[in-house]
C-alpha cells in the first residue's frame, strides 16, 4: 500500500511538473498553422498596408504568416511602415527618422488606399501608423498565425531585445534581403526563424551556401526568378523555398507547379482558396 502512494504521489508530481512546463512555454509551435501563405504587410489588398486592420485581416483569413515593415523613429519607437517618408501611403510627407512618433500619429496612412480604391472616408476609416509592440502584441493574442519582421534599417538589435522582453520569440520570424541584417538575428537569438530575401539575378548555389552557413530556414526568391531547377536545389538543401511578392492566380500557379512552398500576397484569400483546389 506504502509503495502504491509513492507511486501514485510520484506520477501526480510528474504531471503537475510538466503543466508547469507546457504554460511557462506557452502556445506549442505545432498550434501554428503551416500552409505556405504570407500576407504581405498584412492583408493589404483588402486593408491599407501595414496597419492593424491588414495585420487582423491576415490572421482572420488563416495565413500562416503576416509580413510587416519597421523604421525607427526620431525618439527610438519602432515603428510599422515600410517607406522611409510616408508620402506615398499617408495624407503627410514626413521622414520618419527624423519625426517623433507623436508626429508620426497624425498621419492618415489609409490615405493612398482609400484613393486607389475608390472608398469613402466611411468605408475605409483614417489608420495611424502602429508601433511594432503594437502588432506583437495583436498576435501574440491567438496562436496560429506569426510574424515575420522586415527591418528597413539598422534596428535588429532593438526589435530583438522588444521581442524577448515580451517573451514573443514563438511567434516571429524575420526576412529581408540584407544579410547583415539576417545574420544579427541569427546572432541574437538563433531560435528565431529567417527567410532569405532574393533578387531576380542571384546565385543560387552561392545563397544555398550562405544561408546554410547563417542557419537559415528559408530562401525567399523574386518570383521572376524561380525555376524548377532553383526549387529543386533549395529544397534538396533542406531550406524552404519561397516567393516575393505575387498577386495573379496564374502566377501563383506557376510557382506552385515549380514546387515553391511560401508564396508572399497581397491577396492571402486567393492563394488559399487556389491551394484549397489543387
Amino acid at each position: 500500500m506504502i509503495r502504491f502512494v509513492r507511486v501514485f504521489t510520484l506520477l501526480l508530481l510528474t504531471n503537475c511538473l510538466s503543466l508547469l512546463i507546457a504554460a511557462d512555454q506557452g502556445p506549442h509551435a505545432s498550434s501554428f498553422l503551416s500552409n505556405g501563405v504570407t500576407a504581405h504587410r498584412g492583408d493589404s489588398g483588402r486593408f491599407p498596408e501595414n496597419t492593424l486592420p491588414a495585420f487582423e485581416g491576415g490572421i482572420d483569413v488563416g495565413a500562416d504568416w503576416i509580413e510587416l515593415d519597421i523604421l525607427r523613429s526620431k525618439d527610438g519607437t519602432l515603428v510599422v511602415i515600410h517607406d522611409r517618408t510616408t508620402q506615398r501611403v499617408g495624407d503627410k510627407d514626413l521622414d520618419v527618422a527624423d519625426s517623433s512618433y507623436e508626429v508620426l500619429r497624425t498621419v492618415d496612412v489609409a490615405t493612398d488606399f482609400r484613393r486607389r480604391m475608390g472608398k469613402s472616408i466611411e468605408e475605409c476609416p483614417a489608420q495611424r501608423i502602429p508601433t511594432l509592440e503594437n502588432v506583437l502584441r495583436l498576435v501574440m493574442k491567438q496562436n496560429r498565425t506569426r510574424v515575420s519582421i522586415q527591418p528597413k534599417m539598422d534596428c535588429v538589435g532593438e526589435a530583438i531585445q522588444m521581442i524577448k522582453r515580451l517573451k514573443a520569440e514563438r511567434w516571429v520570424g524575420f526576412n529581408d534581403g540584407n544579410l547583415k541584417y539576417m545574420a544579427e538575428v541569427k546572432s541574437l537569438a538563433p531560435q528565431i526563424p529567417v527567410f532569405w530575401d532574393r533578387g531576380e539575378n542571384t546565385n543560387i548555389d552561392e545563397d544555398i551556401r550562405i544561408a546554410k552557413q547563417h542557419g537559415f530556414e528559408g530562401l525567399v526568391l523574386h518570383h521572376n526568378a524561380v525555376t524548377p531547377e532553383k526549387s529543386q536545389k533549395v529544397k534538396a538543401a533542406g531550406l524552404e523555398i519561397g516567393a516575393w511578392t505575387v498577386n495573379d492566380q496564374p502566377t501563383m500557379e506557376t510557382l506552385l507547379g515549380m514546387g515553391v512552398q511560401r508564396i508572399y500576397t497581397d491577396h492571402p484569400s486567393l492563394l488559399l482558396t487556389l491551394k484549397e483546389e489543387l
